[in-house]
Formats: structure tokens, sequence, C-alpha cells
């Protein structure tokens, strides 16, 4: 059977924004982006840009599956240091900041499905910083 599989993120997202004034601001790297609201060329139609850091994607046989432990250890202590920049992004450029959660989850039975929280040190920062928390979850395919 497929074991688990999850990531943890935290995106930047908006209206016709060019997500390399970000990786600017910021001075980190983002792990995708979508400049598409940057190309759209005309602000008569909302096209959408985004910027994103993420974790690598792991999975339940090779690893443990602590969200926690990965939003905190991979996502939060890279990008607190400049919640002040997100923050001035956000507003300059009417970003909606978000923390997220990617996770396909085992059809196995005897797969124990991840533990999925948020610490008060994430809630604090989403407060702050004005973010909300995203979790997409799918069940993974029968082999």
């Amino acid at each position: 059977m497929a074991p688990n599989k999850g990531r943890a993120f935290f995106a930047l997202v908006g209206y016709h924004f060019n997500p390399d004034q970000i990786t600017q601001l910021l001075g980190l790297e983002p792990t995708s982006t979508n400049d598409a609201g940057a190309r759209a060329g005309t602000l008569d139609k909302p096209v959408i840009s985004s910027w994103e850091f993420s974790t690598a994607t792991i999975t339940s046989e090779t690893e443990d599956m602590d969200i926690y432990k990965l939003i905190d250890d991979e996502i939060l202590k890279k990008i607190e240091p400049v919640k002040e920049k997100i923050i001035e992004a956000c507003k300059s450029l009417n970003l909606s900041p978000r923390i997220g959660v990617v996770l396909t989850l085992s059809v196995d039975k005897d797969e124990t499905t991840p533990d999925v929280g948020f610490g008060s040190r994430v809630i604090k920062f989403c407060s702050e910083v004005g973010a909300f928390i995203d979790i997409d979850y799918k069940l993974s395919e029968r082999i």
C-alpha cells in the first residue's frame, strides 16, 4: 500500500504582483512561484500570483509524520526572522499570507494517520502576520 505523505508551506498570494519582489524583500529563496499576475498586462481581469516556501514531501515509510515539528522546524524557524518584512509586503501589495499542510493519507488500515495540529507559536505567528491556515488532504490510490 501507499504510505502517508505530507508537506508544509508558507505562501503569499495576491493579484498582479511579481514574486521576485518578495524574494528580494525577504532575502529568502522560495521553493515555487507563480508570476501569472505580473504578466497579465491589464488590470481588467484579476490574475493571481504566488510565492511559496515549502518543506520537502515526507513519507511515513521513511520518516515520522510529525506535522507540528515540520512546521516549527522547517518553516517558522526560517520565516520568523523576516516577519516584519512579511507584514510590510502584505500591506503594500495587498497579499494574503497562509500556512498550509498538504497530506495524502494512506488507505491501508494498518497505517497510522498523522497528527495534524498547530502549536501556540504557529498560531501567534499567523495572528501577527494576518495569515490563515489551510489543510489540503486526499486519500492515496489503492494499489
